[in-house]
């Protein structure tokens, strides 16, 4: 079977299919006509030998009538004549009589024989026949011998004034005595038909010789800008060129090569991202252990250490130690978020609950920046979420909302919903965010100020585990903000998970 599939592999080509499409869009026709110039010959062929053998027997059957051949078949004219149409038409001749007995046979097999077949009665009847079968290579042919006879018939009478006269007229009357069947041999028109078939034959290969060249051309011209567009795939793949695909021969071939190069861009913007999450995680990894190297290094190279230093140096490493810890919380909540397969433990949960647990744990450190934390529920929320996730995307949103605020500031966080979604909003008045970073700012390790955030303890990761958690459950989160003026986030998401 496997032999069988790889000897048929070929029919998968574009190229292929197209040759053979084309090749029998010429062989179809070439053979459709041939087969219908054949039949129409044959059939013309037929008809006008059975008319003119039709038209000569008339003759004949005229003169058996008038030389009496029907009562003595002695007549050597006739004979000569039936010998002469025997020859002329390679056939044969039977006359039969009214008692369906056969008087004369040209082969001189069946004379006084009997025939009674449905030609010779529908011939008796005035029906002529003809019929080919062109299996055996003749024509059979019925003639009716009809005999004429005059007799006295009364046709009218006419009275005027006292004397009456008759009128006679002779009328004639038409009288079936005999039946010539004939069969006329066809090897003449077969002989002609096999000329014809190898003529037409001819043809069909040198019309198969010029169709193949034009498919193969055409096959060639119609796939040659998909092997194009392979060929630089292919080189795109094999790193030789990071150019894009321009292919523009067809509209399907620009549709594909513009597809391509989305795609090629989209890789590459990944790619890219990738690259530089990979050096922004080394850095902020590296950071707080470069730090802790110093500082061991510094209590290392002393002697004699104070022990106000000592307790300085050890607070600071433990504050790199869980500067580190939180890196990589983040990053595993952020891998986590990434899996496709993570499927989201689904929970019906009471929001207005959840937010002022939220907002309870949140409070201290509010308090301790001087900022007002507002919570403001429009009516009670109950949704299908992912308690863990949500709890994670939220705090972050109230968290950076409170750490990246002025002091004496305002947080203000409202909860409303509809039928299908609630809604979250997140206000302040902090610091804002530049019109030209909101694009950026659910980037991983994106930092509006890389200063203030190191001060505050920031990863740049929270609001890139936000996104991703609020998306995991179809929902959308949009920023607004006001430079120096504060910052808003509208969260909406939808009460059923599907």
């Amino acid at each position: 079977m496997k032999h069988l599939l790889k000897r048929f592999e070929i029919f998968r080509s574009l190229k292929a299919r197209l040759f053979v499409i084309l090749l029998l869009a010429g062989l179809i026709p070439a053979i459709g006509m041939r087969i219908g110039i054949l039949s129409n010959y044959e059939d013309r062929a037929v008809e006008l030998r059975t008319n003119d053998v039709q038209n000569q027997f008339k003759i004949l059957a005229n003169h058996l009538v008038t030389l009496g051949y029907m009562h003595s078949q002695d007549s050597d004219v006739v004979n000569a004549e039936l010998e002469q149409f025997t020859n002329l038409y390679d056939g044969r001749v039977l006359i039969i009589d009214r008692n369906f007995k056969v008087i004369k046979d040209t082969y001189g097999i069946s004379e006084g024989k009997f025939i009674i077949s449905e030609e010779v009665i529908n011939c008796f009847n005035g029906i002529s026949t003809s019929n080919y079968d062109d299996v055996n290579g003749y024509i059979e042919i019925t003639t009716p011998i009809i005999e004429t006879a005059p007799k006295e018939a009364p046709v009218g009478s006419s009275i005027a004034g006292a004397g009456a006269a008759i009128d006679s007229a002779a009328v004639t009357g038409d009288t079936t005595v005999g039946v010539m069947l004939t069969s006329v041999s066809t090897d003449n028109i077969v002989a002609m038909l096999n000329g014809l078939s190898k003529r037409a034959h001819v043809f069909e290969i040198i019309v198969m010789v010029l169709f193949a060249a034009f498919a193969f051309i055409m096959a060639h011209l119609v796939t040659a800008p998909f092997e194009r567009i392979t060929a630089a795939i292919n080189a795109v793949k094999a790193g030789f060129t990071d150019e894009k695909i321009e292919v523009d021969d067809y509209l399907e071939t620009e549709h594909i090569v513009d597809a391509f190069n989305q795609m090629r861009g989209r890789m590459k913007l990944l790619d890219d991202s990738r690259q530089e999450f990979v050096s922004n995680v080394s850095h902020e990894l590296k950071t707080p252990l470069t730090s802790m190297k110093v500082l061991a290094d510094s209590l290392i190279a002393q002697e004699e250490v104070p022990n106000e230093l000592y307790r300085e140096f050890m607070t600071d490493i433990a504050d790199e130690i869980e500067r580190e810890n939180t890196i990589i919380n983040d990053l595993l909540s952020l891998v986590k978020m990434d899996l496709k397969e993570a499927q989201p433990s689904i929970t019906q949960v009471d929001v207005n609950v959840l937010i002022e647990l939220i907002m309870k744990r949140l409070r201290p450190i509010a308090a301790k920046s001087e900022v007002e934390l507002i919570f403001e529920s429009l009516r009670p929320v109950m949704a299908q979420i992912d308690e863990v996730k949500i709890t994670l995307a939220f705090t972050n949103l109230v968290e950076n909302a409170i750490k990246y605020n002025n002091p004496h500031g305002w947080v203000r966080v409202t909860l409303d919903a509809n039928h299908q979604y609630f809604t979250l909003e997140v206000a302040d008045n902090g610091i804002g965010i530049p019109e030209d970073s909101l694009d950026h700012i659910y980037e991983r390790f994106y930092r509006v100020d890389k200063s203030h955030s190191r001060e505050i303890g920031g990863t740049g990761l929270g609001l890139s585990i936000t996104r991703n958690a609020i998306l995991m459950h179809r929902g959308t989160i949009e920023a607004k903000s006001t430079e120096g003026e504060g910052t808003r986030f509208t969260v909406r998401i939808p009460l059923i998970y599907t």
